[in-house]
């Protein structure tokens, strides 16, 4: 084997030197690739434990909202059948009500009838017996079985006169048939 001549070792010296530097300079840009990666993955992980923090964060407050609104549901609920329950309540006194009104305005448009029954009666009570007749049973209706005598309509246990009907009575017997 002969020697390289000097131009081909400062050919190859030079072609070295050339690898070298290109080596290097691949080098500092492979390790700033390497840095710019680095740094890319240091940011991306450090974004997505902000938004796993976020996440979570929103999470913890949707699950606080939706038990919050849980407990208003049942709440509400619960109200609502309370609620419900005074309806039925109310509608049962309602419909008591209803059928004590109906009662009122029967025994209301009876009562001119009562009147003009009771004035009847009154009337004869104070005509007292038949004159002339020669039977021994009195006609009066006044005897100890009658209870239709004024004075005792108020103590008779089937038809009672109210306080003011009480009170009214002498108005009664001037005026027949009216109400008040």
């Amino acid at each position: 084997m002969s020697l390289p001549s000097p131009v081909q070792i400062k050919e190859a010296n030079a072609h070295l030197v050339a690898v070298h530097r290109r080596v290097a300079e691949l080098e500092q840009r492979l390790e700033a690739a390497e840095n710019t990666v680095r740094e890319q993955a240091e940011s991306l992980i450090r974004k997505d434990e902000q938004l796993r923090a976020a996440t979570q964060s929103i999470t913890e407050a949707k699950d606080r909202e939706i038990a919050y609104l849980h407990e208003k549901l049942c709440k509400s609920e619960e109200t609502i059948q309370k609620f419900q329950n005074m309806v039925k309540e109310k509608d049962s006194l309602i419909g008591q009500l209803r059928h004590r009104c109906q009662l009122l305005d029967n025994i209301c448009k009876s009562r001119p009838l009562l009147d003009s029954m009771l004035s009847h009666m009154a009337e004869a009570e104070r005509l007292g017996p038949v004159v002339g007749t020669t039977e021994s049973i009195s006609l009066s209706l006044t005897d100890g079985e009658s209870n239709c005598s004024p004075s005792r309509i108020g103590n008779h246990k089937d038809f009672s006169l109210s306080e003011d009907d009480m009170d009214d009575q002498e108005l009664d017997d001037i005026v027949f048939g009216t109400t008040v």
